[in-house]
C-alpha cells in the first residue's frame, strides 16, 4: 500500500492537526495559512473530479466545468477504481449517503 511510504511524525502531526478542527472556519483559516490558494483550489477540484466521475459525468464535462487536466481526471479516477475508497467515503459523508 502506498499510504505505508507516507507515514511519519510530521504527517500525523499535520493530520491530527486537521482531525482537531471544529469546523469550517477554522479550516478555511488554517488552510489559508497552510496552502497557497492554488494547492487549496486544486485539492478541493480532485474532489469535485471525484463526484462527477460517481456520477458518471464525461471527461470532457468534467474538464469544462472543473478547469481540471485529463491527466487530473484520470489520476483521480484511478484512485476512485484503485485506491482506499477515500473520495468514496468522505463524499458519502459530505452528501449524507453514509
Amino acid at each position: 500500500m502506498q499510504i505505508d511510504k507516507l507515514r511519519g511524525k510530521e504527517l500525523d502531526q499535520l493530520f491530527n492537526a486537521i482531525l482537531s478542527l471544529n469546523n469550517l472556519e477554522e479550516c478555511y483559516q488554517f488552510f489559508d495559512d497552510l496552502c497557497t490558494i492554488n494547492e487549496i483550489q486544486s485539492l478541493g477540484q480532485r474532489l469535485e473530479v471525484a463526484r462527477m466521475l460517481q456520477e458518471g459525468h464525461t471527461y470532457h464535462k468534467i474538464e469544462v466545468e472543473t478547469g481540471a487536466s485529463t491527466a487530473t481526471i484520470s489520476r483521480v479516477k484511478r484512485c476512485l477504481n484503485y485506491g482506499n475508497e477515500s473520495y468514496q467515503m468522505t463524499l458519502g459523508r459530505v452528501h449524507g449517503e453514509d
